[in-house]
């Protein structure tokens, strides 16, 4: 024990607390999980954390106290994201964590062998991961497009028809409304053609990511006086919740972000620009001054 050195000592502190703190986000993870197995591995690698901790708690003297705003942040990520996103947060914490245990091997005996329970946990967790929010990512992914596309190009559009930020979001929160009911009745249509046995429930996770969207893309126009300025915070809305929605799918599916961000960007921005210089002729043509 005394032949380690005291640097050392302190990241194990580090490590400590950060196994307490996931032991905590496990338990809390494993009440929300409505699957008996899933639960019951959570439950499981939870304790195993605490173990964990326990082992370290020799070589520092000392329990740690768990990272409390930690726990509340990933819990609410959970509460918003679903346990496959957090899970695979927490996943690439202990990534980093198994680097460092294969640092201090020669001090502690037990590092390799904590590292290979890390490992297990990767593993089990990769085999429970049956979402059922991701079985409808595809109908999120068709709301969300759509909304995006559809509604920039109808605000942008009549940002410069219309003056008056309050007839611009009545005009846009109509058009969204209707656009959404359209979109999650041709998702439902589509998904029974194809004897989809959750034809409803693709409809609604489509509608809903519609509505939400809209939501979103008016409200600038709620809030600000001046028309110009909500443009620009509609865009910047619309590329936040494109680097939102593909982050989340990036880490939750494991695919590439920017292969789904930029064309996504592209398009929403580009249908914009192209809406909002249609604004300016139909202003011209018709000499509208609302």
């Amino acid at each position: 024990m005394n032949a380690i050195p005291q640097s050392v000592i302190k990241q194990i502190a580090v490590v400590q607390k950060g196994e307490i703190t996931e032991y905590y986000v496990y338990r809390n993870i494993a009440k929300r999980v409505k699957s008996p197995e899933n639960r019951r591995i959570l439950d499981s690698i939870g304790l195993q954390e605490k173990a964990h901790h326990d082992i370290w708690a020799i070589y520092t003297g000392k329990a740690a106290k768990p990272d409390r705003f930690e726990i509340f942040l990933m819990s609410l990520i959970n509460f918003i994201f679903g346990y496959t996103f957090t899970l695979k947060i927490m996943e690439r914490g202990e990534d980093r964590a198994k680097h460092f245990y294969d640092s201090i091997k020669e001090h502690v005996g037990e590092a390799s062998r904590i590292a290979e329970e890390e490992d297990a946990h990767e593993h089990e967790l990769i085999n429970m991961l049956d979402e059922e929010r991701l079985q409808y990512v595809g109908s999120m992914v068709l709301g969300l497009n759509d909304a995006l596309v559809e509604l920039t190009g109808a605000l942008a559009g009549l940002t410069l028809a219309f003056a008056d930020p309050k007839l611009i979001s009545l005009s846009g929160l109509i058009t969204g409304i209707a656009a959404s009911l359209s979109m999650a009745s041709s998702e439902y249509l589509s998904a029974k053609a194809d004897n989809h046995p959750n034809a409803l429930k693709s409809a609604i996770y489509t509608g809903i990511a519609y509505i939400v969207t809209v939501a979103l893309m008016i409200l600038p126009y709620l809030l600000l006086d001046n028309h110009f300025i909500a443009l620009g915070v509609l865009l910047a809305i619309v590329v936040f919740i494109i680097f939102i929605f593909n982050f989340y799918i990036a880490v939750a599916k494991d695919q590439p972000f920017g292969k789904r961000f930029f064309p996504m960007v592209a398009i929403s921005l580009g249908v914009a620009l192209i809406s909002f210089g249609i604004g300016y002729v139909v202003k011209m043509l018709f000499g509208l001054e609302l």
